[in-house]
């Protein structure tokens, strides 16, 4: 074997990874940070450098041949060996500046981690801080975010897990609905008013299942998936909906619905790969997401398992 493959850039095998994943040289781009040109340029020079062509390039996109699929468990090993490595020198670098990457859903990144981030930055100025706002689980075993913010612990050895708060659920309705429909004194009455849900997300009905109702989507006379879309579509007076009973009570546009219901709370995990955890920047931005959701969620009281 040529003895030049075993030095091959990584830069260009994290290229191929991103491609392989996403299907486009763009989409990879925004992935890794880079230039779509530089993604390019990084997958020619691997193809040159193997004498292979590892992608079939068509009008959707790029697909990996069937060497490019070979490939791609022994790149990815690549990636875990680096990523382990980059773990490591992370706990014993010791550093207590620099940037600390917080992924959550969209929701929790608009209406509850911004006063959070404010007060966080006011306590420790010389760490930057990433607002890594996404819905998908962030990979915290490739250093794709430091800490997460979840509302389920994770089971991965390699992940500690703190849980901080238990999120109460209520329902409410816009002023501008009430005017025109009124409010349900009763269950039997709910269900007669436009209630707003998800579409393909099956967390309301879920929890409408918990409660012993039976639902669907059909019983929802608007849905949306995105969380803080479906919020906005509740305050313009689309119907009755469901969200963070601390985000609903503090906005003055909405009136929460109170029919006894006993809706189930969601757990809320924060969560970090165990070497980063001890990272001590990381250790300060932690202790300060812990104290801040605490805080805004459940009145200061936090459960302390798991560092």
């Amino acid at each position: 074997m040529d003895r030049d493959l075993v030095f091959t850039d990584w830069s260009h095998v994290q290229s191929f990874l991103a491609v392989a994943e996403t299907g486009s040289l763009s989409a990879a781009a925004v992935q890794l940070g880079q230039s779509q040109p530089t993604i390019g340029r990084h997958i020619r020079a691997l193809e040159d450098r193997l004498k292979v062509e590892l992608f079939h390039r068509h009008a959707r996109g790029l697909a990996l041949t069937e060497i490019g699929a070979q490939m791609r468990p022994a790149a990815e090993q690549m990636r875990a060996a680096m990523a382990a490595i980059a773990l490591r020198a992370e706990a014993q670098a010791g550093t207590e500046t620099g940037t600390v990457r917080v992924a959550c859903s969209l929701f929790v990144a608009h209406y509850i981690l911004p006063p959070i981030i404010a007060q966080i930055r006011q306590t420790d100025p010389a760490i930057q801080l990433v607002a890594i706002p996404n819905d998908s689980s962030e990979n915290l075993l490739f250093r794709e975010a430091d800490i997460a913010i979840r509302m389920y612990r994770p089971n991965q050895l390699e992940l500690v897990a703190r849980h901080v708060a238990d999120l109460e659920m209520a329902a409410f309705v816009a002023h501008s609905y009430i005017a025109r429909r009124g409010l349900p004194e009763t269950i039997a009455e709910f269900w007669e008013h436009d209630l707003v849900g998800y579409d393909h997300s099956t967390l309301i009905i879920d929890r409408m299942h918990e409660l012993g109702w039976s639902a669907g989507p059909e019983d929802f006379a608007v849905r949306c998936d995105n969380h803080p879309a479906y919020w906005e579509l509740v305050r313009a007076g689309c119907g009755i909906g469901f969200t963070q009973a601390a985000v609903g009570r503090a906005d003055p546009g909405v009136e929460e619905l109170d029919l006894g219901l006993k809706i189930p709370r969601l757990p809320v995990w924060l969560t970090a790969h165990r070497a980063v955890r001890r990272a001590p920047r990381v250790d300060r931005v932690w202790s300060g997401l812990a104290k801040g959701l605490s805080e805004a969620l459940c009145g200061g009281r936090s459960d302390q398992a798991g560092n």
